[in-house]
Formats: structure tokens, sequence, C-alpha cells
């Protein structure tokens, strides 16, 4: 399945940028300018994302384009509503830790911003089924994370600043309204889309060593070697 014609290749977004480089160097980028991003770069960044697995290969995604100022305006009020519920609390625990605090101010400013974002795709599943145990959710939404992740990197190889955020879906009532779902349609996330003010470059991250345990939980095998 492709969008818009045949599927390209990451070197057809960006020439010469391998899959490992843009695994390496992606990083959530909450900071846009309002510079316009064409509808054909989305439709090839779509059209990467829908080459991702799916539980049976059900292929049950479904993504909203949104360029409408209105329907922005709507999603940034339910985001700031849920920032401001949730970051001074967030902000109080981690107020200590600077290298947290950076990601905040990023957050805060998108959530101040949220709507001079030039697109955001909100990535929605057909029939999604939560219930219990936990794992059938898990199941259910599995199915539209590789396809959330290969968008992520699709828009790191051409460039394109982006992360994911469930702030502006806190009311699965109010985003099925303002972005006119049928009650089958679940939105899951919502990626931001545009030309990054900060940068890509290498991410610090924990060692591999530290976070795999061999066979049982707690036994870091790795970190003697």
């Amino acid at each position: 399945m492709s969008v818009g014609g045949e599927t390209p290749e990451i070197s057809d977004v960006v020439p010469g940028m391998s899959l490992t480089e843009a695994m390496t160097t992606q990083r959530a980028i909450r900071r846009l300018t309002d510079e316009q991003v064409s509808d054909d770069l989305v439709r090839k960044l779509i059209g990467l994302a829908v080459k991702a697995p799916t539980a049976q290969n059900d292929q049950g995604w479904e993504f909203i384009v949104v360029r409408d100022p209105k329907v922005k305006a709507r999603l940034a009020k339910v985001n700031r509503r849920t920032y401001k519920l949730a970051g001074p609390a967030v902000a109080r625990r981690h107020g200590h830790d600077e290298t947290f605090m950076k990601v905040h101010r990023a957050t805060q400013y998108q959530a101040d911003h949220f709507e001079d974002i030039p697109v955001l795709v909100v990535c929605c599943m057909r029939n999604a089924r939560v219930g219990w145990p936990p794992i059938i959710a898990a199941s259910s939404y599995g199915s539209i994370m590789p396809a959330v992740q290969n968008l992520l990197l699709a828009a790191r190889a051409a460039g394109l600043g982006a992360t994911l955020t469930t702030m502006p879906l806190i009311s699965n009532w109010w985003a099925r309204r303002i972005l006119g779902l049928p009650w089958g349609i679940t939105p899951v996330v919502v990626v931001p889309l545009g030309w990054p003010k900060g940068r890509y470059g290498p991410t610090t991250r924990r060692p591999v060593e530290e976070v795999v345990s061999i066979d049982t939980y707690g036994n870091r095998a790795w970190l003697d070697d």
C-alpha cells in the first residue's frame, strides 16, 4: 500500500541519509518555525509510515493531516489545558534536574505555540480494542506505533522537526468531536511536523548494558563483559 503513488525510500526524501544515520541522530524537536511543509512531502512521509508492520497485516491505521487554523486552535486549547494540569507538578518533581528541565521548557514552548505548528498528523486506529487484561490494548495500539516511528524517522530524514504527543487527546470525546471522528476510529497520538528551530545530532542515551537483562530481570550479564 502506498500514498500518492510509488512509496519513496528514505534516500529519496534526503539523498545520502542512511537509516542508521536517521536513527542515531533522531530526537524530539518541539520548537518549530511556522514555515509551511508541502503536501507532497507529508504524503511521502506517510507513504513511509504505512510500510510498517501491523498485527495480522490488518493495516487499521488512519491519519488526519491537520492544517486548518481553526482545528489546530481547538487542539491547541486542549493541549494547553492538559499541560497546565500536569506541567507544574512535573516541574516540582524534577526541578533539580537541569537536563530534564530543558525538555520541560521545550514542552512548554510547544504548548504555547501549538496552533503555529504547520502540520499536525493525528495517528488513529480503526476498531481499537481496550479492556482487560491490559495486554489487549497494548496489542491493539501496538499496530500503530511502528507506523508512528516510521513517520518520525522519515521526518528526521527530511530534516523536519517532529515528536509525538498525546496531550491534545486527553479527552477522547473532545478529540473525536474536534476531528469529526466516528466511534470506530480512535485517535492515539499526534505528531507535530515543521522545520526545526533546534538541531538534530548525536543523542545521549543510557548504555545498552544498563537496560538489558539476560533471561530474567536484573541479570545484567552484559555489564560484566
